[in-house]
């Protein structure tokens, strides 16, 4: 089973890497063209609204609810039942998203004042938003249904295709900054028009391999249909369990608003830096794992289901802990050379960097989020993680107002990172005590190893990367001094864990 699920992960993390190296490309030409001023701030908040209500509900309680209940329908059903639950879940879902899209574009000024308060004060900047609010808010429509068609190919074990699909929104972006930028009045607005037609390619790019499993939806309504009702019903307390993490970064941009000009964007390039890994392991490990654990409880195989449990927080621990460190150690090196041209000045690099730290350090927190959260959603347990999401919520927003005045854009960073921690302890608490989930054996030798291992790699980096050099630096050094150091580490890392004994066996899943 391991051998599988190893497979199935480094599919999905090689085309996801594709994605976010176009990413990266993406926002150094934003940071480029556009810089952090008061049209990069708002155009980030036009797009993270759709955005963090497609994480909310698509990828989200959508998927944690929908791939559950669809696993019940290939392991017990006929093939025209799982046709018809599909088709019907497809209609319910495009009616949905239509109705939510419409009154989102009715309601951009009341989204931008609830969101980015902050903006009000800034009547330009404000009605900036509220226009690329109206044009980026279709993208919900366009990407929820992605990840719909998303959650059939997974369950079917066709992983590489939805993986692949952001790049699309990266070449569209980066496309938009290009060519489209220069035609317009308002450049920046090119970015919102990007995000529009990305939706579009994105879905359009999935029917063929639908296509091929004789599965593309045809659109009926189905509000009394039994499955889609289950769906429903989970998705209720799942919309907020499974995406606490985004209602926290959403409530530090609400926060940032208020702060000085140029702080939603510095916490939008430090957030992509901390998306990087999280997407290319954390979020590709629990597209994986969900798909395995819904087939485990369905086939009634809890041995099985601990197993891969097991499995899948051994390799969250082997590669968050050294890429949360490694990220803190190398924060302002990495901004400086991705971001720090043209528009984008020193201050910058260095304000960013201030809160890529504080992110940094919640990194491991965030993926273990992603991990755990299926150990219930896969059992149709949206209760327990609706209930310490919102414990993890209370106490961000306690650390947010502790923080802010210290530590300003870096403290809503710190207090996130703490969250998340808080969130996985509770979400790892529950099961361990419930006996869903038990740790095999050689679990303290395993951290040791960890610790030792990671250690290593944070002195050599502490002792002899010194950050001021990069800002002088021009793109070759900055590429190359960065490479080397992050080569060195990872080395560095490998080989103690080596020395001290570890083995591939180690992580088997059984």
């Amino acid at each position: 089973m391991s051998r599988k699920l190893f497979k199935s992960t480094a599919i999905v993390s090689s085309m996801t890497m594709i994605s976010r190296i176009l990413g990266f490309i993406r926002d150094m030409m934003f940071a480029r063209f556009f810089g952090a001023d008061s049209g990069t701030d708002a155009f980030f908040v036009a797009f993270k609204i759709p955005n963090f209500l497609r994480r909310l509900f698509a990828e989200g309680a959508f998927s944690q609810a929908f791939v559950p209940v669809l696993s019940d329908y290939k392991e017990q059903g006929s093939k025209q039942a799982l046709r018809n639950f599909i088709d019907r879940t497809a209609g319910t879902l495009a009616i949905i998203l239509m109705v939510t899209t419409i009154i989102g574009m009715l309601a951009a000024p009341y989204l931008i004042m609830l969101f980015a308060p902050g903006f009000a004060w800034e009547g330009e900047q404000y009605d900036l938003a509220v226009q690329m609010l109206r044009i980026t808010f279709p993208y919900l429509f366009f990407i929820s249904s992605v990840a719909f068609a998303g959650g059939i190919l997974n369950s079917f074990g066709k992983f590489a295709v939805p993986a692949f699909t952001p790049v699309f929104l990266n070449l569209c972006l980066i496309a938009a900054a290009i060519w489209l930028a220069p035609l317009m009045d308002k450049p920046v607005v090119a970015l919102a028009w990007g995000v529009f037609f990305a939706g579009g390619v994105q879905l359009v790019f999935q029917f063929p391999a639908l296509r091929r499993l004789g599965l593309v939806p045809r659109l009926r309504f189905g509000f009394k249909d039994s499955g889609v009702k289950h769906i429903l019903k989970l998705m209720v307390p799942a919309l907020f369990g499974v995406s606490i993490t985004q209602i926290n970064l959403l409530l530090d941009t609400l926060i940032a608003s208020f702060l000085a000009t140029g702080s939603v964007s510095w916490l939008y390039y430090s957030d992509r830096l901390v998306e990087f890994p999280l997407g290319l392991f954390g979020i590709a490990l629990a597209t994986v794992i969900l798909p395995s654990l819904s087939k485990n409880h369905a086939a009634d195989d809890m041995e099985s289901f601990s197993k891969s449990l097991d499995w899948g927080l051994k390799l969250v621990i082997l590669i968050g802990a050294p890429a949360s460190l490694g990220l803190m150690m190398l924060a302002e090196p990495m901004i400086s050379t991705l971001f720090q041209y043209n528009e984008f000045g020193v201050h910058d690099v260095a304000m960013a960097g201030r809160s890529l730290m504080a992110y940094s350090l919640g990194l491991l927190g965030f993926i273990l989020v992603k991990v755990l959260v299926p150990g219930f959603t896969s059992r149709k347990d949206m209760k327990t993680p609706v209930r310490f999401g919102i414990y993890a919520m209370i106490a961000n927003m306690g650390l947010n107002i502790a923080l802010v005045f210290p530590l300003a854009h870096a403290g809503l960073a710190l207090a996130t990172s703490l969250g998340a921690f808080f969130n996985a302890s509770l979400l790892l608490f529950a099961l361990l005590k419930s006996g869903v989930y038990l740790p095999s054996m050689g679990w303290r030798i395993y951290i040791l190893r960890i610790i030792l291992a990671t250690a290593s790699m944070t002195a050599l980096l502490y002792h002899f990367v010194d950050a001021s050099l990069w800002l002088h630096w021009g793109i070759v050094d900055r590429a190359i001094n960065l490479a080397m150091w992050i080569g060195l580490g990872g080395a560095l890392y490998a080989v103690v864990l080596l020395l001290s004994g570890l083995k591939i066996r180690h992580l088997s899943a059984g």
